[in-house]
């Protein structure tokens, strides 16, 4: 028998370049200042605002840090839509829970009042408008309390 001896050819092993790994540059961000300022008649107060939506309805806040004098003057609504006490706006007790909800998960009731205008959709969309632009300023005021709020579920649009 005769076996023929096939021919090898030993092709140059090619030497891989080590990848060049894309640098990323990280911009330092800086998260943008909420707070803005208003005059009242007791002066200038700052406040956080942020917009909440549901549905058809938009909820604009601004959220105040109470201070000890402010609960001298007499205790002011927790939180006033469209000018009114937010238990006057929603006259059903659960809509009244869907707005307390972000403050009360914080257990810091008494430590926020809010403004709010609200437009928009009806009055169930209304309040989780409301809740979600009180959650949204919130995070706003303090970056840690973004862990507890979207855990609970309030930072979600729908």
């Amino acid at each position: 028998m005769v076996t023929k001896k096939a021919k090898i050819k030993a092709k140059p092993k090619k030497v891989k370049e080590p990848k060049k790994q894309a640098v990323l540059e990280i911009e330092e961000v800086k998260t943008p200042v909420a707070v803005e300022e208003t005059t009242n008649g007791n002066g200038k107060e700052k406040y956080f605002s942020a917009v909440g939506r549901r549905k058809e309805s938009v909820a604009r806040v601004r959220l105040f840090t109470k201070k000890a004098s402010d609960m001298a003057d007499g205790e002011k609504a927790l939180v006033q839509v469209n000018g009114k006490d937010y238990t006057q706006y929603f006259s059903d007790v659960n809509l009244q829970y869907v707005v307390e909800s972000p403050l009360k998960k914080l257990k810091s009731l008494n430590r926020f009042k809010a403004t709010v205008l609200v437009k928009g959709g009806g009055s169930r969309g209304q309040a989780d408008a409301v809740k979600h632009g009180i959650a949204r300023a919130l995070v706003l005021f303090d970056i840690n309390f973004r862990k507890k709020l979207k855990k609970s579920g309030l930072l979600t649009r729908d």
